[in-house]
């Protein structure tokens, strides 16, 4: 059974962004020998996050909201008392909110790989969130199965 890992890189903007990579998965699958298994994706940063779900714009904004309102960034947080952690870099930011967030959210997706193509629904797409951008990121995926 062939296994390809490869990232999907992703430069982000300020604050929460949502970004579909959906296609970036499918074109990884379509350069494999890879038609029945399943696609691993996994992302590698403690303020981000993966979800499967709509990317219709009036839901992202709704999202973004329901997160903010979840853990918001005014709220007092231990993890950003930088001065009584030890070893922090001079550039840490105050960023416990983003920690909590993508605590909520879930870290990984398994979707299964039939002829070729991702076996998602009519109106799902796999969404990358950024919960303390500007950053660069990456995303691991793994796609195993059959040819």
């Amino acid at each position: 059974m062939p296994i390809v890992n490869n990232l999907i890189e992703i430069k982000t903007n300020q604050g929460i962004n949502i970004h579909n990579i959906t296609s970036q998965i499918q074109e990884l699958i379509e350069s494999t020998s890879i038609k029945n298994g399943q696609a691993l994706i996994f992302s590698r940063h403690t303020t981000t996050a993966l979800a499967i779900n709509e990317y219709e714009e009036r839901l992202l904004e709704d999202v973004k909201v329901y997160l903010q309102k979840l853990a918001p960034e005014s709220d007092h947080y231990l993890h950003n008392d930088l001065h009584l952690r030890e070893n922090i870099p001079a550039d840490e930011p105050m960023n416990a909110h983003s920690h909590l967030m993508a605590m909520t959210l879930s870290t990984s997706e398994v979707i299964p790989i039939v002829d070729g193509k991702l076996a998602l629904g009519t109106y799902q797409s796999v969404l990358f969130f950024e919960l303390d951008g500007p950053r660069k990121r990456t995303v691991f995926c793994q796609v195993s199965g059959e040819s």
